[in-house]
């Protein structure tokens, strides 16, 4: 079965990351499009964040949504920007997050 809870949290995660990336390409070449595609991410946010809400309590939707878009976006900005991290610790914090969302799924 479905978690259809769950399944908002990670749209919710997606639409920041498309927000997020968006914002960050409106920074550096300050072209509106960006800016305005940023703000629909922003909407789709509180879409999505409303959606998980009325499925889960505040607890849950706010650690799972932390972690979920802590992975998914680090993921993302590796992959699309090429952004790293600096020291072998941050990649050991990344997979404490991971462990997080395992024990709030379980």
């Amino acid at each position: 079965m479905i978690d259809i809870g769950f399944v908002n949290i990670i749209l919710l995660s997606l639409v920041e990351i498309y927000g997020d990336f968006s914002l960050r390409f409106y920074a550096k070449t300050k072209s509106l499009s960006y800016l305005f595609h940023g703000i629909a991410g922003y909407v789709g946010v509180v879409y999505f964040l409303i959606q998980a809400l009325s499925t889960q309590n505040v607890l849950y939707t706010n650690g799972m949504w932390d972690g979920m878009s802590g992975i998914l976006e680090s993921i993302a900005s590796y992959v699309v920007l090429g952004d790293r991290l600096n020291k072998p610790s941050q990649y050991a914090g990344l997979f404490l997050i991971v462990a997080g969302i395992w024990l709030l799924k379980v």
